[in-house]
Formats: structure tokens, sequence, C-alpha cells
């Protein structure tokens, strides 16, 4: 156990889905079209699939638009082909930056994230420039006020690699991603909710920011997350307390 939040470090600003909600919509149906394209269009036989489709039911967003996204991963509807891109860069300071892409032009996709680094003074570079930084591996949070020996019981019976309580009191579990679909079945089963499930990008070492330098990263972050074809944003940044709360 740990008394410190990663979570804060990998993507600090959950919580405002609901700001945009046709930008979510875009993302989320991007999201469904390649787990259906990559596993198959049954959500029973798709944990990938079935997850993005209950993200996209979190929002709200109509149940015509998964089944259309659900069709065009599989081949049944015509449409622009969407893959699944990383990108690397980085941000003011020198932090790492990765962000995972599901785009349906890489021509655009790549030269806009290129001007959006530049603008906030970072850059984007080369494949393999900064992934050596990070582990591929699945996380969930559980809000404040979850029962952290069952949550603990569960992880450790169900292939988790560690659990950690931040200190505001979330319960973090971090696993393989090949542990990933068994985490989220048992948790599923045991009807205990997450505030985020998901497999993304956890920098195995962080750098210390100060003041002056947090704002612009956080800055880059905010832009890159509000990218349309971005889906997830992962920095090896240690930001001060005071930004991350902003």
């Amino acid at each position: 156990m740990a008394g410190h939040s990663k979570w804060a470090n990998i993507q600090h600003r959950k919580g405002r889905v609901d700001a945009q909600r046709g930008k979510m919509w875009s993302k989320l149906s991007k999201a469904i079209i390649v787990s259906a394209k990559m596993g198959g269009g049954d959500p029973s036989l798709n944990i990938r699939l079935r997850k993005a489709i209950d993200d996209a039911k979190a929002v709200s967003m109509p149940k015509d638009n998964i089944e259309r996204a659900i069709k065009r991963g599989t081949g049944e509807l015509e449409g622009d082909a969407v893959e699944e891109v990383l990108y690397e860069g980085y941000g003011p300071g020198g932090v790492a930056v990765m962000c995972l892409a599901m785009t349906d032009n890489r021509n655009r996709t790549a030269p806009e994230l290129r001007t959006m680094f530049g603008k906030f003074g970072g850059e984007l570079g080369k494949t393999g420039c900064v992934s050596y930084l990070f582990e591929r591996k699945g996380i969930f949070v559980f809000g404040e006020g979850a029962d952290e020996e069952k949550v603990t019981e569960l992880a450790l019976e169900n292939g988790a690699d560690d659990v950690e309580v931040d200190e505001d009191g979330k319960v973090q579990v971090t696993c393989s991603p090949e542990a990933f679909s068994d985490l989220e079945v048992a948790f599923d089963e045991a009807k205990m909710e997450t505030e985020v499930s998901e497999v993304t990008q956890i920098a195995s070492t962080n750098v210390d920011l100060d003041e002056s330098v947090s704002g612009k990263v956080l800055a880059l972050l905010e832009a890159l997350d509000d990218h349309d074809d971005i889906q997830t944003v992962s920095t090896n940044a240690n930001f001060p307390s005071e930004s991350v709360s902003e």
C-alpha cells in the first residue's frame, strides 16, 4: 500500500466528461469502432467493446449512435477506417507526454498535434522517444469511502499488481493489461463501481515540477485532452498539489 496518488500524474482532469457532449460522443464512437474492429461486435465476448459501450451509455450517448459505431467497426457499415495510434513528445520542462489517439487520418492528426505541442512550449517526438519511460497498465480507481479491504481482497485474488490509497481516501488498483478483464469482471460481479477503469500508460519515474512550469504543462495537457482524436493523455510530470486540484 502507498500513501500517494499516481493517478494524478496520469489523467488529472477526469470529471469534465459532460462539458462538451458532442465531442465526447465522437471520441467514444471511435473507441467503439476500434474495439469492434479488433475483437468483434459482440460485447459479451469482447470485454474492450463492452467497456467502450458502458462509457458511451454513461454520458447518455444514443443507442443508435452506439449501434452504428459497432457496425462500422465490424464492416457492416461503410466509413473511413479508424485506427489506434500512440503519439509521443515532450512538454515544457522536458516532461514526457504520451497521447493515445484514434484517428481516420494520420496525415491530419500528426501535424495538428505537432502544432499544438509547439504552441505550448513542447515538441512532438518520434516513436519510442519517451515510451521507455512508461509501462502499459490497467488501472481502477474507487471513490472516497470505498471498502478498502474488499477491494484489496478481490484485487489480489484476480491478478492485481498493487493496491494504493491516496490522500483523499481513493483506492487505486493497478494490474497488467492481461489481468484487466478478469479484474473488471470481478469488480462488476461484486457490484463495486469505479470512478475510472482503463488500460493506460503509467510513468515508471516522475519529474517534479515547480509552479512556473506546471501551469504550462497543464495548459498543454488540457489542449491535447480536448483534441477530437485524443482518447487519453499520460505524462511523467509530478504536479504541485495546488495545480492538480484546479
